[in-house]
């Protein structure tokens, strides 16, 4: 609220100040079985979750997107060569493809200039840190944000790491005994489970941003497994008093989201569990509900299913996937998408209410799909299918008040 109208802020024009609406977006970009998405917020400041660039987008006759060419675009829109944040959940090619040649890397000047985009503060799981790599992986992707998360904790500054494990402390602190610095020098840098990301708060941001997992046991307990060690956040905005939750997953699995829902209850915390829109793990795979696909429908674990019943009415579920068709062969699929965690997440869609299930290669068609474009005010959240930017807003959910 501005002097007393709700919904709005205040901006300077001409000396003299007008009201204008608050308005955030969240926007899904067409990768394939990739991930990329992004949060806009009102007052400007970007947060990019992955980075799923695919080669052969850079041709006229492919459906995914040019990635680097639509974020560039939109940068420049906005008058930025940055990003306020990148958030990478976990190294896998998915979330990570041609990111290298599109960032600027701080720690070595050949990754430097050259029209590349920065990165103000790169948010990365403890594992990245920690993954081992031999000879001939010295130039892969992960392999170089390794060295880049790295150098930016070294050096104390661009960068939080999620998770404090003993692994990665037993890295560091003689590291730091060479600079001459104390052993907790980089504690500031360490966020665990269970607490707000510090930068973003509802006052100053309209955002905030809670850390549901890594949790230090998927570090400090044997191999690293990237899936289980990635990051899962709740990402809350704000518009005239009313609050939209953002579920952003990755690539876990149905225990980890077990795990995630019953640590969360534990500590009290289960609004953050609440989603009106919901980043579904794993592109639509059925080993992010259960062990088991099912015949037609994934019967989803007990925690898990209580997770999809924390979806809010007129809710979205946007899977990050090729096209899921509901066709005979569909059926028997190895690797996802799979139709029958399809008709699992459009059960409980109904369930509670929820608006859509949106497949990212499906909108508006397979052929030529578009980025999901949500946008947040303080009337509700409203996805503008692409056939219809710019024209009136059509589907539209309603605003649940903050505190309910």
């Amino acid at each position: 609220m501005a002097n007393g109208v709700p919904g709005c802020r205040l901006r300077r024009s001409n000396a003299s100040e007008v009201c204008v609406a608050v308005l955030h977006k969240v926007l899904f970009y067409p990768v394939g079985n990739g991930d990329t998405s992004q949060v806009v917020l009102d007052n400007g400041r970007r947060i990019l979750f992955d980075f799923c660039h695919r080669p052969q987008s850079e041709k006229d006759d492919t459906p995914e997107i040019d990635l680097k060419k639509r974020l560039k675009s939109e940068l420049a829109d906005a008058k930025r060569d940055y990003f306020d944040v990148v958030a990478f959940t976990h190294a896998d090619a998915d979330h990570i493809m041609g990111s290298t040649e599109f960032f600027e890397l701080q720690h070595a000047a050949k990754y430097q200039g050259d029209g590349r985009i920065k990165i103000k503060e790169l948010w990365v799981p403890a594992a990245m840190l920690l993954e081992e790599a031999d000879n001939q992986q010295q130039q892969d992707e992960f392999v170089l944000w390794r060295q880049e998360a790295r150098h930016r904790l070294l050096e104390g500054r661009d960068i939080l790491v999620f998770s404090q494990p003993e692994a990665l402390m037993k890295w560091l602190r003689p590291k730091l005994k060479e600079r001459g610095e104390s052993e907790n020098a980089r504690d500031h840098l360490f966020i665990d489970a269970g607490r707000l990301v510090p930068g973003f708060t509802l006052g100053a941001d309209g955002a905030e941003v809670f850390c549901h997992s890594p949790f230090i046991e998927h570090c400090d307990e044997g191999d690293i497994i990237r899936n289980s060690a990635a990051l899962v956040f709740n990402v809350r905005m704000r518009a005239d008093g009313a609050d939209f939750d953002y579920l952003e997953v990755g690539d876990a699995k149905w225990n980890d989201l077990e795990d995630i829902v019953r640590t969360t209850k534990a500590h009290k915390n289960e609004d953050r569990l609440a989603w009106d829109i919901f980043n579904i793990p794993h592109h639509c795979s059925y080993l992010s509900l259960s062990d088991e696909k099912g015949d037609k429908e994934t019967e989803p674990k007990p925690l898990v299913k209580e997770l999809l019943l924390m979806g809010k009415k007129d809710a979205y579920i946007v899977s990050c996937s090729k096209p899921v068709p509901d066709i005979k062969q569909a059926y028997d699929e190895i690797q996802p998408p799979h139709i029958q965690a399809r008709h699992c997440y459009e059960r409980y869609k109904d369930e509670v209410g929820a608006r859509q299930f949106l497949v990212t290669m499906e909108e508006p068609n397979a052929n030529k799909p578009e980025p999901l474009i949500f946008e947040i005010n303080g009337k509700g959240m409203v996805w503008k299918p692409a056939a219809i930017v710019g024209a009136a807003a059509i589907i539209t959910s309603k605003p649940s008040r903050a505190g309910r």
